[in-house]
């Protein structure tokens, strides 16, 4: 008894700063610029176009920050680069203020970008493999901190934007920053893997399932999903703030990240019951409607609903890709995935400039016209998938069809 109530607490305490780790380096570092940018518009002269273009400079950052992990796999296990990436990226939030030269902000939001990408790989990996033999349900909990982030950093903005100014909100949201990084100080990395006991299981491996097709397949959908999400995730705030008082907007958000707190965990107890392709496709569906409704219909009911819609799928869809990857056993799949993810969030910001002359809300559409394309290849994803394939992961990422 005593060793399963220690068990369970040191599995929760892994939980706490994994969750802590992502609400520091993609709830805050990443997103406080959604709420902070219609401020950066209004008082510190950032016109529309360099606003898509900061937000570009983030993704860029986020993908070689990917490909730092997929190429150099230490930096995943290694404690140092953790505890750096999340020193460095509060730094890049304190500077932002510092400064009113856009190529500056360029920079810094690179950094943002390349420091949160390290931190994902490594808190998502650490999870894998440190949580292998607990419930299924933790690790979507730590998947929760990007929304806790969210919820945490926008409400910050929405009650300092009345009071202050867009410098105070990038101040507070680095003081948030490092409160969460003291937090996710002690999470254990990723352990070094063993090498092969024999000459058999080395050749056990090679020999595996030819998995190509479907991870194919699911980079695909995930690269069209990381375009089109980015979008709403980039422009939502401002494009409800177009036509709603800017509360709304801001509140909008808040409600983004409240949905999105326990939607992995949600997502992966529907897993038990449905295989994860099908959750997959009916997340991006959902996801899709969510986009595209503010620009569809106006109102405070619209905008609302579309923050729920939105912040229940995002992050269970980044659960369900990364957990369908593990289960087909392709190597590195998590930082290759994260790849792909960052290379649609780069394009996604510059294929919507165009239409930004005009408003946000043909970027909305364009946004859901892209996330139900990667839908469609959540669709083809489920043909012939193997089910049954054995996983030597977490359990969670087992499926089954039930």
């Amino acid at each position: 008894m005593n060793a399963a109530l220690s068990r369970a607490r040191s599995s929760w305490g892994h939980v706490a700063q994994a969750a802590a780790a992502l609400a520091a380096g993609m709830g805050v570092g990443r997103f406080v610029y959604t709420p902070i940018l219609p401020l950066m518009h209004a008082q510190a002269g950032l016109s529309a176009g360099d606003g898509a273009n900061l937000a570009s400079a983030n993704y860029v950052g986020y993908l070689l920050g990917a490909l730092a992990g997929t190429f150099l796999p230490r930096l995943v296990r290694s404690s140092v680069a953790l505890r750096g990436s999340l020193l460095a990226l509060t730094v890049t939030l304190a500077a932002m203020p510092f400064t009113r030269a856009t190529a500056a902000w360029l920079v810094l939001r690179l950094l943002a970008g390349a420091t949160s990408a390290l931190i994902f790989v490594i808190a998502v990996s650490s999870l894998l493999s440190h949580l292998r033999d607990d419930p299924a349900h933790l690790p979507g909990w730590a998947f929760g901190g990007v929304g806790a982030g969210i919820a945490a950093s926008g409400l910050l903005v929405l009650i300092l934007r009345s009071v202050a100014d867009w410098r105070v909100a990038w101040w507070a949201s680095a003081g948030l920053a490092a409160s969460l990084t003291a937090v996710s100080w002690n999470l254990r990395p990723e352990p070094a893997p063993e090498p092969a006991s024999s000459a058999s299981e080395v050749r056990e491996q090679a020999d595996g399932p030819r998995v190509h097709r479907w991870f194919s397949t699911l980079f695909a959908s995930y690269t069209l999903e990381g375009i089109g999400y980015i979008i709403a995730g980039t422009f939502l705030v401002a494009a409800i703030e177009q036509n709603s008082p800017g509360w709304i907007g801001g509140g909008a958000w808040v409600l983004v990240g409240l949905a999105a707190m326990p939607s992995a965990a949600l997502w992966t107890w529907l897993g038990r019951r449905r295989s994860r392709p099908d959750l997959l496709l009916a997340a991006l569906a959902v996801q899709a409607v969510g986009i595209a409704l503010p620009a569809l219909i106006g109102g405070v009911a619209a905008a609302l609903i579309s923050a729920l819609l939105f912040g229940a799928t995002f992050i269970g869809v980044s659960n369900l890709a990364l957990a369908v990857g593990d289960h087909l056993r392709f190597p590195r799949s998590v930082a290759l995935l994260t790849a792909g993810y960052s290379v649609g969030q780069i394009l996604g910001p510059l294929v919507v400039t165009p239409l930004l002359r005009h408003g946000y809300h043909q970027a909305l559409l364009l946004g859901g016209v892209i996330v139900l394309a990667s839908a469609v290849a959540a669709a083809v994803l489920r043909v012939g998938f193997p089910h049954r394939m054995p996983s030597p992961g977490h359990p969670a990422l087992a499926l089954e069809d039930e």
